[in-house]
């Protein structure tokens, strides 16, 4: 892992911490709503309003290539720009899924659901808790272990998966003490007023409570300040829930 800790920021807490690899750079990946769509999908893929009037579709680096790749359309030195008929229905013209306020930059898909919303994070796609991870193993094994279908239990209304008959019986003995915080919401996006999904990967228990953050590299703007960023989400929570737009990535970890 890449982050540094600064021994003032807990001086007096416990702390563990994983995470993947962190990037020496970090932007807000709050800063902006994924422009309000309940969808953000790729703007150049086959919807491209240019797709079938574009002279240049052969060579255009839309036609199937990431808009956050080397070739960017929205960059000046797009091939296609001049000969575009569609330069002004271009669909990378004014909202460049590149920019470095987007909450969609580095995610696979990023869903937008309103408010209300439960009390625990669930995942769409497989309507776990934690995405399937076993809350109990952060804090018996140190590590982020998925969780296995035969061994489930339902607690606060979402559906929780364990790695053993052992974790789940721990778990029914004492949720509090093993559920994250937030309701498995990332805690960065929390101190900010906002909500978010995990990855299951990227977690830190402090004094004895877990957190999960949205991605590496938001986790370490967490860790800059870990007292105060603490301080503002229980403020904010779970107040959030009926106000906030929610935001979830899809993450494959437990491959």
């Amino acid at each position: 892992m890449k982050i540094q800790y600064l021994a003032a920021l807990l001086a007096s807490s416990a702390l563990t911490v994983g995470a993947m690899a962190l990037p020496s750079a970090v932007s807000s990946v709050f800063a902006a709503p994924c422009a309000g769509a309940a969808e953000a999908v790729n703007p150049c893929a086959s919807a491209n309003p240019c797709a079938s009037a574009n002279p240049c579709a052969s060579a255009n680096p839309c036609a199937s290539a990431n808009p956050c790749a080397s070739a960017n359309p929205c960059a000046s030195a797009n091939p296609c720009a001049s000969a575009n008929p569609c330069a002004s229905a271009n669909p990378c013209a004014s909202a460049n899924p590149c920019a470095s306020a987007n909450p969609c930059a580095g995610a696979d898909v990023v869903r937008a659901t309103e408010p209300p919303h439960p009390a625990v994070y669930t995942e769409s796609a497989s309507n776990l808790a934690i995405r399937g991870a076993d809350p109990v193993a952060y804090f018996t094994e140190g590590a982020a272990v998925a969780g296995n279908a035969a061994y489930q239990y339902t607690w606060n209304g979402a559906t929780w998966q364990f790695s053993s008959a052992e974790n789940r019986a721990l778990f029914a003995a004492n949720p509090v003490a093993y559920a994250p915080q937030y309701g498995g919401y990332c805690a960065k996006a929390m101190s900010e007023g906002n909500l978010a999904s995990v990855d299951p990967r990227v977690w830190t228990i402090v004094d004895g409570k877990l957190y999960l953050n949205y991605s590496a590299d938001v986790q370490q703007q967490w860790v800059q300040d870990i007292p105060g960023n603490i301080a503002k989400g229980d403020a904010n929570w779970p107040d959030v829930l009926t106000v906030k737009t929610f935001y979830e990535n899809t993450v494959a970890w437990a491959q």
